[in-house]
């Protein structure tokens, strides 16, 4: 049995993290804009916490962080 972490690059932030593949928050971009046809792109535990603050001053609902999200994930997930 092992274990897999992702590093990727935060879509925010630029700042290198690690995350489960599966749980991480993203957002679908593409040519750099979000756009629901792009290839998902991680979003590190500090931007997701600060625009679920933006999205509360908003009145929107907060981005779903997984407990997981920035977890190791057994190989068998994958």
């Amino acid at each position: 049995m092992g274990y897999v972490m992702v590093m990727g690059e935060c879509v925010c932030c630029r700042r290198m993290f690690t995350f489960h593949p599966n749980l991480v928050p993203s957002v679908r971009m593409k040519g750099g804009r979000p756009d629901s046809a792009g290839s998902r792109e991680p979003i590190c535990r500090s931007c997701a916490n600060l625009a679920n603050s933006q999205r509360a001053a908003a009145g929107l609902m907060p981005i779903r962080i997984d407990p997981k999200a920035y977890e190791a994930a057994d190989e068998s997930e994958l």
